[in-house]
């Protein structure tokens, strides 16, 4: 099925993509169709800020994954033009601001790969995935997302 079919059948409508916050691109294209994206966060309508395990549940921690993910999708729509290009999901990695004692950094990264399964399938939109627990990210977001996609060359 057409991602954006998809995207429509499940309710989900990208947001604009983030404006960058630095010296840094947030999308690079590289080697033989492959685009990487630089971190995003959570925020779409409004900021986000905490740590998972003293401010925020597993649960909510997916949902930031998830909005991420969204905004990873945004720059890369906004590099490519078109996420019907998108030929495979390769790797993403979530770093998730953490208390001490919070050890499920794979569930709350759960939420952005699950939401690249849900539009491309288990074979296509399953990448190869790291989730890393931080003490601090930019801005006290609770998670950040980056990812590397494989794309039709132009």
């Amino acid at each position: 099925m057409d991602v954006y079919e998809k995207m429509k059948e499940l309710g989900i409508t990208l947001p604009k993509a983030p404006e960058k916050g630095g010296s840094y691109s947030p999308a690079k294209r590289f080697g033989s169709g492959l685009v990487y994206i630089s971190g995003c966060g959570p925020a779409i309508d409004e900021p986000v800020n905490g740590r998972m395990g003293r401010d925020f549940t597993v649960e909510e921690g997916k949902g930031f994954a998830r909005n991420s993910m969204l905004n990873v999708l945004a720059v890369l729509e906004r590099e490519i033009g078109d996420l019907r290009k998108v030929k495979n999901v390769v790797k993403i990695l979530t770093f998730v601001e953490s208390s001490e004692d919070f050890l499920d950094q794979p569930a709350v990264a759960n939420g952005g790969s699950g939401l690249l399964e849900e539009l491309w399938g288990s074979e296509m939109g399953l990448p190869a995935r790291s989730a890393i627990g931080v003490y601090v990210l930019p801005g006290n977001i609770p998670v950040e997302t980056e990812a590397i996609f494989e794309v039709e060359n132009d």
